[in-house]
């Protein structure tokens, strides 16, 4: 129904910019003006009913459905308050993740002990955010960019940030698909950067390996977090043992 209405608008805008009033419109499709305000009021029209309105604005059907996908803004950011929003509901958190993850309503219901009714209200609710738009059928498409990113040390992010500090790093990384490394040295200013393009091009792989892997079962995918960090860092243990640089001499 979210569809359809953002469609009708759609087409009520078009009608606007081409000028064209309900009157204008009954008169050319030798309709009653009532008849006509009814239709967009119930939002119920014929596909040969919407063809017509769309030939009087010298349009073809396909021409109304690129307008409405144009007009469906997609968003590589959520606001502070979405984001709140999401913090503060467990289940709504998890089903906003897992749309991100391109999980369809009945992957969700099956993976995790969520109701059907809990998860369409969450999901109702990520249409509202404008995250999704949710289809007939309890179907799914996603609203967000390819890129789409956190706000950084936004809401979500910090609550990641908790988790991470007081659940993911709590391991010894030796079971399957576990790995841990950690460097640490002196490199110079241009060798900080080769690694940091280094870390830039690992997250771009990761987004399009995460894209291309959609199209596997969920029975095939793994939950997988990848951490990685880098700062200029000297163990605690050391720091008093340092010699200061703008110490004065004598």
């Amino acid at each position: 129904m979210a569809q359809t209405t953002a469609l009708i608008d759609t087409l009520k805008q078009a009608l606007k910019s081409h000028r064209l009033t309900y009157a204008q419109v009954a008169r050319r499709l030798n309709m009653s003006e009532a008849n006509v305000k009814r239709m967009f009021a119930t939002k119920r029209f014929t596909l040969n009913r919407l063809e017509e309105i769309c030939q009087l604005m010298q349009m073809e059907l396909s021409d109304l459905f690129q307008l409405y996908e144009e007009s469906r803004q997609r968003i590589s950011r959520l606001s502070v308050e979405q984001e709140q929003e999401l913090v503060q509901d467990a289940k709504l958190l998890l089903v906003a993740v897992s749309v991100r993850n391109r999980l369809s309503f009945e992957e969700i219901i099956g993976h995790y002990n969520i109701s059907d009714t809990d998860c369409i209200r969450c999901l109702a609710k990520l249409d509202r955010l404008k995250i999704i738009d949710l289809l007939p059928g309890n179907r799914i498409k996603l609203r967000i960019d390819e890129d789409f990113r956190w706000l950084p040390a936004g809401p979500i992010e910090r609550f990641f940030e908790k988790q991470i500090q007081t659940q993911f790093l709590n391991s010894g990384f030796k079971g399957e698909l576990e790995q841990r490394l950690f460097l640490f040295g002196l490199l110079g200013d241009a060798s900080i950067q080769v690694i940091q393009n280094k870390l830039q091009a690992l997250t771009k792989e990761f987004t399009e390996l995460h894209r291309q892997d959609v199209q596997l079962p969920l029975e095939k995918r793994h939950n997988i977090g990848l951490f990685f960090a880098m700062r200029p860092w000297e163990l605690a243990v050391f720091q008093p043992l340092r010699q200061q640089a703008d110490k004065p001499p004598g």
